[in-house]
């Protein structure tokens, strides 16, 4: 029999990326986000044949305003896993929203755990995390705690990762936790950095760089991270954490400079250098070598090639983005 997989916030870019690396993988999906399906161009299972996509079931759910309605899908189809992407999730926007950052990523999701508790279809539940709750920070292992948030958007994922340990403790609550490395591939909304760069390098625009673009990140490309959460739910186990991260670590600004120079463009022209943005982390490196060895996985997309996939995927639909699909908007 199938497995029926619940995905939260299945219209993110990593939560349209899984459904349909999960489809493919022939499990049952059913899919809930606060906006509608995306349309193709931010879509990356809009091809799939037929036989395929029946296979997924998708239910528009806000859940501070719908949670009857979310209990009501869970209960009608009893998954054996819940995977979970969803809340607020800008972070120099949490500085501007905190009481719906905290609503959404805290309070809201309490409700669902205290009404998931003792719920024997739901085997796991993996939650996705971010290494913001560690501030900036060197983290050598998955079982790094020492949380130093430096934001509220970092502070609600800390707050309820502590409520999710306790929940195991006392509930036996089947919760994996996962962090990941800044998620990048095709599909992915204009206002993130590499597609952002990519469109503007296209357009021949200048780009602003926060603090300079000095802050550092690794960055992990769709299939790598989408086979890492597969990984976690053939392998994982119940009560533990995961980080998966690249080998590769780069600052913004290398990034951005890379991309302008594959269009044949001098970045020292067009980058401009702008103020930080409040609380931002200067860099946490992730070494998830004890992920790599416990679950047998691995990154294996490097930058370079991944984005040039991005720029492949961006010059196929570059006719089809427009002003509004490189501003984010917050959803209330």
């Amino acid at each position: 029999m199938k497995k029926k997989i619940l995905i939260l916030g299945s219209n993110s870019f990593s939560g349209n990326q899984l459904v349909s690396f999960l489809l493919k993988k022939n499990f049952l999906i059913i899919g809930c986000s606060l906006s509608k399906q995306s349309e193709p161009k931010f879509n990356c299972f809009h091809k799939l044949p037929d036989k395929i996509i029946k296979n997924f079931k998708f239910e528009k759910i806000n859940i501070n305003k719908d949670f009857e309605k979310l209990k009501r899908l869970i209960l009608e189809h009893q998954p054996d896993i819940i995977i979970d992407f969803l809340g607020q999730g800008m972070v120099a926007e949490s500085w501007q929203h905190p009481f719906l950052t905290f609503n959404t990523n805290v309070l809201s999701k309490i409700k669902l755990y205290n009404f998931l508790i003792n719920k024997n279809f739901l085997k796991k539940y993996i939650k996705i995390s971010t290494p913001e709750v560690f501030g900036s920070a060197k983290i050598k292992n998955s079982n790094f705690r020492k949380y130093n948030p430096s934001t509220p958007y970092a502070l609600s994922h800390s707050t309820i990762e502590n409520y999710l340990y306790l929940l195991f403790k006392q509930f036996s609550f089947p919760v994996i936790i996962s962090r990941f490395a800044n998620f990048y591939g095709p599909y992915q909304k204009l206002y993130r950095v590499i597609p952002l760069a990519i469109h503007k390098a296209n357009k021949k625009e200048k780009f602003q760089l926060h603090g300079g673009g000095k802050s550092k990140r690794s960055f992990i490309y769709s299939d790598d991270f989408c086979n890492g959460i597969y990984k976690l739910i053939i392998k994982g186990k119940i009560g533990e954490n995961y980080q998966f991260s690249s080998k590769e670590y780069f600052s913004i600004r290398k990034i951005v400079e890379m991309i302008y120079k594959k269009k044949k463009l001098n970045p020292k022209e067009y980058i401009i250098n702008v103020p930080d943005r409040l609380g931002k982390d200067k860099d946490y490196k992730i070494f998830d070598n004890d992920t790599r060895k416990r679950l047998n996985w691995k990154n294996k997309i490097l930058i370079d090639k991944g984005i040039n996939e991005v720029i492949k995927w961006y010059n196929k639909f570059s006719n089809k983005f427009n002003k509004k699909d490189k501003k984010f908007k917050i959803s209330i």
